[in-house]
């Protein structure tokens, strides 16, 4: 993968919030992009980062750690704190960095944006799902969508990663801040193709974080009427999150266990690995920005069904590169992988989504799209 280096003038600040591992392979792509076009990188974020680092010409970083507390006050204290250390670092690289992007739920953190306002640095806001959204499921939805919304109006740009985001997360006040730019790129060498479709076993899945928004209990509740029409059919659920539990409880109390695998969470490095077993990926999520795991499992050949949020429908057409659900209920999931399977072009549709992802999402195209990024700001 070529990393041609042109003219750089730009010197760049990164935070993100405290990020799990899922989050590392978006947070890992903005820095390959970044590092390639920019003089100078700073980060913050927390120790995952430790790992990009190495890899990485990243010039200056610090590690936050970060615990939420399990009453509401410690909770709240603690975020404070978080923020109050942040600043701290901010501070401490201001005269490394010209502008700060704020990433991954970075929006939120509102005394580190309005210090960057005071120090006269830019505020670019990258925003990967809406944060009431993403937060639906949280009993601080409220307070943390009041935090974005000083967050937007602060910032100097807002990037997307489609405009069909600006409705849906209603951002359309913010209109004349937005850019719209995908960060995502993929490793053609090592997503692709290992095992051909006509040879793979009926099996079909969901991979990624156990969680409320990701709408994978939906799915699991779905899986004994879709297991009943297809006997010979089989599931996989990878991932780990606060769901695992019901959602192995719903195994054992529809009785289906023993035809559902559950490997936990599975690395990136295993992920081709996976994605080339199975027959069709299910992404039943109530939000996503352009989720990582839907271009991946089209580079492997695996077809894949998809709710039609946040930037999906920029990729999967109905039919022709993937499959739309109109919604993410039992009843419709089930409807629409029963129509998935029994597609007469399955085959066809899984090589026009391999050949869509493969045209589009290069790490020459990233580079491009994010030079024209820091000519805006």
């Amino acid at each position: 993968m070529s990393r041609r280096k042109p003219n750089r003038k730009h010197r760049v600040g990164v935070f993100t919030t405290p990020i799990g591992k899922p989050s590392l392979i978006p947070v890992s792509n903005l820095m390959c992009i970044l590092t390639s076009i920019t003089d100078d990188i700073s980060i913050i974020s927390a120790n995952e980062i430790l790992s990009l680092i190495k890899k990485s010409n990243i010039s200056h970083y610090s590690v936050l750690s970060h615990t939420t507390g399990n009453s509401p006050f410690f909770r709240i204290l603690n975020f404070l704190f978080l923020q109050i250390k942040i600043s701290y670092f901010f501070l401490k690289y201001n005269k490394y960095v010209d502008y700060w992007f704020f990433f991954l739920g970075g929006e939120v953190y509102v005394i580190p944006i309005i210090l960057s306002r005071l120090l006269h640095k830019p505020i670019i806001c990258i925003l990967a799902s809406s944060v009431s959204q993403f937060y639906l499921f949280d009993r601080y939805q409220f307070v943390l969508k009041s935090f974005s919304t000083i967050g937007y109006f602060f910032a100097d740009k807002i990037i997307l990663y489609s405009s069909k985001l600006i409705p849906e997360w209603k951002l359309g006040k913010y209109s004349e801040k937005i850019i719209i730019a995908q960060r995502h790129f993929l490793d053609f060498t090592t997503f692709t193709i290992t095992t051909p479709y006509k040879d793979r076993y009926p099996l079909i899945g969901y991979i990624g974080r156990l969680s409320g928004e990701k709408g994978v209990l939906h799915f699991t509740e779905a899986l004994p009427a879709i297991l009943n029409r297809h006997k010979d059919l089989r599931c996989l659920i990878g991932g780990d999150g606060q769901l695992k539990d019901s959602i192995e409880s719903s195994l054992h109390d529809n009785d289906i266990s023993i035809r559902v695998d559950l490997p936990g969470w599975i690395s990136h490095d295993e992920l081709p690995h996976y994605l080339n077993q199975l027959r069709l990926l299910i992404i039943p999520s109530y939000t996503e920005g352009l989720p990582n795991i839907m271009l991946e499992a089209m580079a492997c050949g695996t077809p894949v069904l998809a709710t039609p949020v946040g930037a999906i429908p920029d990729v999967l057409i109905d039919g022709d590169t993937g499959f739309i659900m109109e919604n993410n209920s039992p009843e419709c999931i089930t409807k629409n992988v029963i129509r998935a399977l029994n597609s007469p072009d399955l085959f066809v549709i899984a090589e026009k989504g391999r050949r869509y992802v493969e045209k589009n999402f290069s790490f020459e195209n990233a580079l491009v799209i994010w030079k024209n990024v820091l000519e805006k700001i």
